[in-house]
């Protein structure tokens, strides 16, 4: 029996890595939500909706019909973002994109339509979904909650070196602050704050590499799965 998988936690703790390599490893689909809120942002910055962590709440509810987002498989196996018809995937990952994002993710419109998306990509189960209030907002029925948490110091090195790849020169010190400021914008924020649902699973990765990390990701979906296999479930 398929079930939905319900990732949430921290920025920079591999959330969509590991919902990706679950995805596949089950032969589910992958929804990774936070791109959705990356390209919304993306959005509002190409057209000064959004000005440092401003949003201009009226113009983006009065675009927020004009925003077409999904997803499309490439022929390595990866999936891009679109946005508009545009492959906007390379322009989403960056800093400034994803602080936009944590700031356009607090408006209630915003994420009630975002909400509304993902709840009908999951009405046919077999699915792993990350974000931020997977387990406690989108699928509060999922059967299997993770929630994915590091050491600050940890995650903001794992964001350094990855700007850094992708030749971003970002003083290690900003990317910490950022991340700090990011936690507490994201576990503070007046709607679907971050938060660890009640059944969810608590996943410290600080010290795990990402085969280790895996392993016991993959040992807990078997178990969860096999326990729900002869269930029935009627929503």
């Amino acid at each position: 029996m398929k079930i939905i998988v319900a990732i949430d936690g921290y920025s920079s703790c591999g959330k969509s890595t590991i919902a990706k390599s679950l995805a596949h490893y089950a032969g589910y689909t992958y929804v990774d939500t936070g791109a959705m809120y990356r390209a919304v942002a993306l959005y509002c910055l190409r057209n000064n909706i959004i000005s440092g962590e401003e949003v201009d709440a009226n113009a983006l509810r009065q675009s927020l019909n004009n925003i077409t987002i999904n997803f499309k498989v490439q022929a390595d196996g990866s999936q891009h973002t679109i946005l508009n018809g545009e492959d906007v995937e390379s322009q989403i990952r960056t800093l400034e994109v994803g602080n936009a994002a944590s700031c356009v993710s607090t408006l209630g419109f915003v994420r009630e339509a975002m909400v509304r998306q993902q709840q009908a990509m999951g009405k046919e189960k077999g699915i792993v979904m990350d974000g931020r209030d997977i387990g406690t907002v989108v699928f509060p029925q999922a059967e299997l909650k993770l929630f994915l948490t590091a050491r600050p110091e940890v995650r903001a090195q794992r964001r350094y070196l990855e700007l850094k790849a992708k030749g971003s020169e970002v003083p290690f010190e900003q990317v910490l602050t950022e991340t700090n400021e990011r936690d507490y914008r994201d576990t503070h924020r007046k709607e679907s704050p971050l938060r660890q649902a009640d059944d969810a699973i608590l996943f410290d990765n600080s010290d795990l590499n990402p085969d280790q990390q895996m392993a016991k990701i993959i040992e807990i979906f078997d178990n969860v799965q096999k326990q729900h296999r002869h269930r029935i479930y009627t929503w």
